[in-house]
């Protein structure tokens, strides 16, 4: 599939983008900042926000699929969430509807539902509970995305992503860890998935403390590898994991928005 990946050169873009290579997958970067040095192929540094700019692209390559990773990543305002994570996507959206591509895969995150007592498995038909603007403004992105699928036929899969690190850093990430290797199964598997229509799934890899259901992503070809609890005798406790497994949405879930940016996955 060719594939455009929006967001390619942040944290979890520089890991899909290889990783969809390496799979076979041609990959056409987009993102504000250059294209990283030693990196190849297409890549195009504009804003997603600018409907022109888009379409434009998209009449430039001849696309399947768009991997929806950007986006910023933390807490901010309502009018400036809204505007990263909806209207950017609505941009690639009506792109898409124009140039006929038919599959979306996007980056939702956990803290659509961030504001759930952490008490049973989450699966993904609980009401979305956002724990913060960021988490209001992935709610809307996905009520979007499931508007374009319904309205234009397309196939729509938004992946909540829990925590992206190398390695789980604490007690809280045993349960919430994707791992890089992890991240790009569930991505191709979005990708490739047959009809999946509009489909949610929990980015997280199998850990053996997760509180989130996997069998979604399953069901979609999603099969993680890893497990958090390899690393869980290097992980020391901290006065802050009960307050961090108090909500799913952990540090999300408590803080006030007066609050400097979030940055804690």
């Amino acid at each position: 599939m060719k594939v455009l990946v929006t967001g390619a050169a942040g944290s979890i873009g520089r890991v899909v983008c290889l990783g969809l290579v390496d799979r076979g997958h041609d990959v056409v970067g987009l993102d504000r900042l250059p294209q990283p040095s030693g990196e190849d192929g297409p890549w195009y540094a504009l804003d997603c926000t600018d409907p022109d700019a888009v379409d434009a692209v998209f009449a430039e390559q001849a696309l399947d699929a768009v991997v929806h990773l950007a986006g910023h990543p933390g807490e901010a305002n309502l009018p400036d969430s809204l505007t990263s994570h909806v209207v950017t996507t609505g941009a690639l959206l009506d792109a898409m509807v124009a140039h006929d591509v038919r599959r979306m895969v996007y980056a939702s995150s956990n803290h659509a539902v961030g504001r759930t007592p952490r008490r049973d498995l989450v699966g993904v038909d609980a009401r979305p509970r956002p724990d913060t603007f960021y988490g209001v403004s992935k709610v809307a992105a996905e009520a979007l995305l499931s508007l374009y699928v319904d309205r234009y036929g397309i196939d729509a899969v938004a992946c909540r992503i829990g925590s992206f690190l190398p390695e789980p850093e604490t007690v809280r990430n045993l349960s919430t860890w994707l791992s890089h290797d992890d991240c790009v199964r569930m991505v191709d598997a979005a990708l490739t998935a047959t009809a999946p229509g509009f489909a949610v799934l929990y980015g997280i890899s199998a850990n053996t403390r997760a509180w989130w259901d996997l069998e979604p992503g399953r069901v979609l070809g999603y099969e993680p590898q890893d497990d958090a609890e390899d690393w869980a005798d290097r992980i020391q406790p901290s006065p802050e994991d009960d307050w961090d497994a108090a909500h799913v949405g952990g540090p999300y879930a408590t803080a006030t928005f007066e609050r400097p940016a979030l940055d804690r996955p």
